[in-house]
């Protein structure tokens, strides 16, 4: 039983090591920029907002060479209600949706790091 915690352990700091949360990029610019990390987490707190609000107002973000915050329209569609057997009438609305750049896209087709 002693092992299987160990290969647990293991298991759990590689899914850390490949995932990047909020806090990890606010340190890594703070330690790229030396900007305190509290400056930075109101910066990245303020980007987000920004972005929201835009997108709620019907706006569309264009960061060059980064990509583009859409919001992508969805038709209207009848779905089913598999649990009560009905059809139910989804109306049309928008999802908020990232697409990134040819300059994006070709960094990570050309990472040795990314599906490997």
């Amino acid at each position: 039983m002693c092992q299987n915690h160990w290969l647990l352990a293991i298991y759990l700091k590689l899914l850390t090591f490949f995932n990047v949360t909020k806090a990890d990029v606010i340190a890594q610019i703070a330690d790229k920029t030396g900007i305190d990390k509290a400056d930075v987490s109101v910066a990245i707190e303020a980007f987000f907002s920004v972005v929201k609000n835009s997108m709620a107002d019907g706006e569309n973000i264009y960061v060059r060479g980064f990509g583009s915050f859409v919001n992508k329209k969805r038709a209207r569609k009848i779905a089913r209600n598999i649990s009560k057997n009905t059809a139910i009438v989804i109306e049309e609305h928008y999802v908020p949706s990232f697409k990134p750049s040819k300059v994006f896209l070709n960094k990570i087709k050309n990472s040795d790091k990314v599906g490997k």
